[in-house]
C-alpha cells in the first residue's frame, strides 16, 4: 500500500512539473533584450558592446539601441556611448519569428555553441538574448563566427541563423551600427546630451542591470558607460603674446587632428609684417612643430591689425597643450 502511495505521489509531482514546463514553453515573449559583443582582430578598440531593448508599442514595436565603445586612447578616443531609437510597424512577437524562444531545447543551443570549438575565429559576435518565459528568465546565446558573417556557404546552424536575421532587422530599423564604423576612430570632442543621460535604460545600464548579457566579455558595459561620462580635458590653443600690436580681428588656430594623434604640443612663435590692409604677411617661424606652424599660418591669414601697425613687424607666440597624457606603464 505504502509503495502504491509513493508511486502515485511521484507521478503526480512529475505530471505537475511537466505541466509547468509545457505552460512555460507555450508562452510567446512579447519583449526582449539582446546583448551583442562584436569583436575584431584589429584595433584598438577590439570590442564593441551593443544593447538592444525591444518592447511592444501601440502600432508595432519600439527599439532602443545603445552602442558602448571602449577607449582606444584615453586622451584621443575615450569610451563612448551612442544611442539610437526607432519604431516599426511590426510587432515584437513577429520579429521573433514563428519559433517560440521559450520552447527551444537547451541541448540544441549548446550543440550550436560547440560546433566549432577548436576553430580559429578572428572576428565575430557573441550574442545573448534575455526573454521572460512565464516566471522564468531565459538566456539564449548564439556565437556568430566570422564565416557566418562573410562566407555565403558557412552552413550556419538554425538558431544562430535566426538570431542573425533578427539582428539584421533591428540594425535596419535603427540605422548604421558597429559594422559601419571606420577601422580607426578619429578624435571626437562631442559629449552625450543631457536628455540621453535621463533615460531609465541608461540608469539601469549604469547600475549594471545589463552586465549579465555580456558574461565573459573583457569589459563590463556598466563600467564603460560610467567612464564615458568623465571625458578627458579637451586640448587647448592659447595666444601668449602679440607684440607690439594685437589683432583687431582674431581667429584662433585649430589644434590639428594629426598633431593630437601624434601627441605633439608646445609653442609656435612667428614674426610677420603688416601691410596697408592690416594683414599679416611674410610669416617666418622661430619655433614650433611643422603641423602646429601650419595651423597658425592658416589662422593668421584672416587676422586684421589696426592702421597704426602698417609697415611694422609683429612677433607672436601660441601655446598648444594636449591637457591629457597617457598613463605611464
Amino acid at each position: 500500500m505504502r509503495y502504491s502511495v509513493m508511486v502515485c505521489a511521484v507521478l503526480a509531482l512529475a505530471g505537475e512539473a511537466l505541466s509547468q514546463k509545457n505552460e512555460v514553453a507555450s508562452i510567446q515573449p512579447d519583449q526582449f533584450e539582446i546583448g551583442r559583443r562584436t569583436f575584431f582582430d584589429f584595433g584598438p578598440p577590439f570590442n564593441y558592446y551593443e544593447l538592444f531593448i525591444v518592447r511592444p508599442a501601440a502600432n508595432g514595436a519600439s527599439i532602443e539601441r545603445i552602442i558602448i565603445t571602449p577607449p582606444g586612447n584615453v586622451c584621443l578616443t575615450p569610451a563612448k556611448v551612442e544611442i539610437a531609437r526607432a519604431s516599426i510597424d511590426e510587432s515584437s512577437r513577429s520579429l521573433l519569428g514563428s519559433k517560440n524562444l521559450c520552447s527551444i531545447p537547451e541541448k540544441e543551443l549548446q550543440r550550436e555553441l560547440k560546433r566549432c570549438k577548436h576553430c580559429l575565429v578572428f572576428s565575430g559576435a557573441n550574442v545573448v538574448m534575455r526573454v521572460q518565459c512565464g516566471t522564468q528568465t531565459r538566456f539564449i546565446r548564439s556565437d556568430i563566427l566570422d564565416r557566418d558573417m562573410f562566407d555565403p556557404a558557412a552552413k550556419t546552424p538554425e538558431h544562430t541563423s535566426s538570431t542573425m536575421r533578427l539582428l539584421k532587422r533591428l540594425d535596419e530599423a535603427v540605422g548604421p551600427g558597429v559594422m559601419d564604423k571606420p577601422m580607426f576612430e578619429i578624435p571626437d570632442e562631442g559629449k552625450p546630451s543631457a536628455k540621453d543621460l535621463d533615460s531609465v535604460v541608461l540608469q539601469d545600464l549604469s547600475a549594471g542591470k545589463y552586465d549579465e548579457l555580456f558574461k565573459g566579455a573583457p569589459d563590463k558595459p556598466s563600467e564603460l558607460y560610467r567612464a564615458a561620462q568623465n571625458l578627458p580635458p579637451a586640448p587647448s590653443v592659447r595666444l601668449l603674446n602679440s607684440i607690439p600690436f594685437s589683432p583687431e580681428a582674431y581667429v584662433q588656430p585649430k589644434y590639428p587632428v594629426l598633431a593630437r594623434m601624434a601627441s605633439i604640443e608646445g609653442v609656435a612663435s612667428f614674426k610677420a609684417e603688416i601691410d596697408s590692409n592690416g594683414t599679416a604677411t611674410n610669416l617666418t617661424f622661430d619655433s614650433g612643430h611643422l603641423l602646429l606652424q601650419g595651423a597658425v599660418a592658416d589662422a593668421v591669414k584672416t587676422w586684421r591689425f589696426p592702421s597704426d601697425a602698417f609697415n611694422q613687424q609683429i612677433q607672436a607666440t601660441f601655446e598648444f597643450a594636449l591637457n591629457c597624457h597617457m598613463p605611464s606603464r
